[in-house]
């Protein structure tokens, strides 16, 4: 999926939208040009700067603005409302907030769906596909940590849809396990609908009202106890917009996400090995292409860089940055990971995510079963606990489901579920060249073909 960027002489930044974003934003080192979308309010021309951190105090409301209230930067305007170079946003997409239930429905999908409401559907047989995954994940999960369980909490909203959430904490072998679904009703712009599929639109003059949409998706992260067993994300999910068929310029769309990924604190090359056979086995079924394409996707997708982030005005469930250091370092060791997916056949896809999903506990238990039992010392856990800093990091800033739900009012103990219990920021921390660690942390810097 191509990334918008803002970019300077001296570095350069990526953004996540929900899906592609059609226009780079350029700052040259001596002066801001901010190049703007055709669905975006023109905001103000911002001046000249001597540096760039000039600009960065403009975007965050510090500039020489003269607004009319007192603001809190240190500029001299009297205050902060015109130096916005991007407005507060008006509210984002609509998602109902959630009920909690005593009991597990039957489906969660609205019987007013019509025929999407069929168990035949493709929502009715990805909802099964998902409940079924979380419960042999959570079943394999239970097992391996050999007395644990899992708390569960069914949750509904009004106008359809629910979840079920699914924690398993402080057990033998996991700190934390989570594994959710959930399927969702909610509206969104028609401008920023027309962002992601600018080319579906078949009349960019007309604007409809805002576009409903339909999402269902699993979602878990699994974080052991033992420094050398490593943590597993994998996640998997099917987008439709609902628009009436007749609506112009917000045509019916459809699309597939997900993907799997490893993320050890020490590397077992066997492991490493072994996870990534069961990715391309699992994509290979349905195109030897897939393997390489979201391996790689998969190396630029978890690519953690630090940044300050700012609204832009109508592009409500966007995150912008600012310029500021790169890590330059990927979250793990990969995996696979595709969005947006709808160039194939859609009973193909539904087949491909199915089988994906299948393949968690082949990749990922027979690992456990050999590295949860591994003596460690203080220094492996000192270790693991920096690393799960770099995974707090990457989640709460860039992992486009954790902002989406953060910033859209989604259910924040599902949405959060997959912070570890403990993580550790040391400062300017460097591990010793040739070590262990320092292997690691290559690998990150590095990524490699594992098979």
């Amino acid at each position: 999926m191509p990334m918008a960027t803002l970019s300077s002489s001296s570095s350069s930044l990526a953004f996540f939208p929900l899906s592609s974003f059609p226009t780079p934003l350029t700052i040259p080192s001596t002066s801001a040009t901010l190049t703007f979308p055709s669905f975006l309010p023109k905001p103000p021309t911002p001046t000249p700067a001597s540096s760039r951190s000039r600009i960065m105090m403009m975007m965050m409301g510090r500039g020489r603005g003269r607004g009319r209230g007192r603001g809190r930067g240190r500029g001299r305007g009297r205050g902060t409302g015109s130096s916005h170079i991007f407005p507060p946003p008006p509210k984002a997409v609509a998602i109902e907030k959630e009920t909690p239930e005593n009991e597990r429905p039957s489906t969660f999908l609205r019987e007013s769906d019509g025929d999407s409401h069929s168990p035949s559907s493709v929502r009715g047989r990805f909802e099964k596909m998902i409940r079924d995954a979380q419960d042999s994940v959570c079943q394999a999960i239970e097992a391996a940590d050999g007395g644990g369980n899992f708390k569960e909490d069914v949750w509904s909203r009004p106008g359809g849809g629910g979840g079920i959430s699914r924690v398993l904490q402080d057990g033998a072998v996991w700190e934390k396990a989570g594994v959710n679904v959930s399927v969702v009703y909610g509206v969104m712009p028609p401008e920023a609908y027309r962002a992601a599929k600018p080319a579906d639109s078949a009349d960019l003059n007309h604007k409809p009202g805002p576009v409903p949409f339909f999402a269902a998706g699993i979602s878990s992260v699994l974080h052991p106890k033992n420094p050398f067993a490593p943590t597993l994300h994998f996640n998997y999910r099917y987008f439709e917009t609902d628009a009436p068929k007749d609506t112009p310029g917000a045509p019916r769309q459809w699309w597939f996400g997900g993907g799997t990924d490893l993320t050890p604190a020490y590397i077992f090359e066997e492991d490493v090995k072994h996870f990534h056979s069961v990715q391309k086995s699992a994509c290979d079924k349905f195109d030897p292409s897939f393997y390489p394409r979201f391996k790689k996707w998969c190396d630029d997708y978890f690519y953690i860089k630090l940044f300050c982030s700012a609204y832009l005005a109508e592009a409500r469930y966007f995150t912008y940055i600012i310029p500021s250091k790169h890590r330059g370092e990927r979250r793990g060791l990969g995996g696979i990971f595709f969005d947006d997916l709808n160039n194939y056949d859609q009973e193909m896809l539904l087949s491909f995510a199915t089988e994906c999903s299948n393949s968690v506990v082949p990749a990922y238990l027979p690992i456990i079963e050999k590295r949860k039992d591994m003596p460690f010392t203080d220094h492996h856990k000192a270790w693991q606990q920096l690393r799960r800093g770099r995974y707090v990091e990457f989640n709460l800033v860039y992992d486009r489901g954790t902002t989406f739900g953060l910033k859209t009012g989604g259910r924040i103990e599902s949405i959060l579920v997959s912070l570890p219990l403990t993580a550790r920021w040391e400062y300017d921390h460097q591990p010793e060249e040739g070590s262990e660690e320092w292997k690691l942390l290559d690998a990150c810097i590095n990524p490699k073909e594992w098979i």
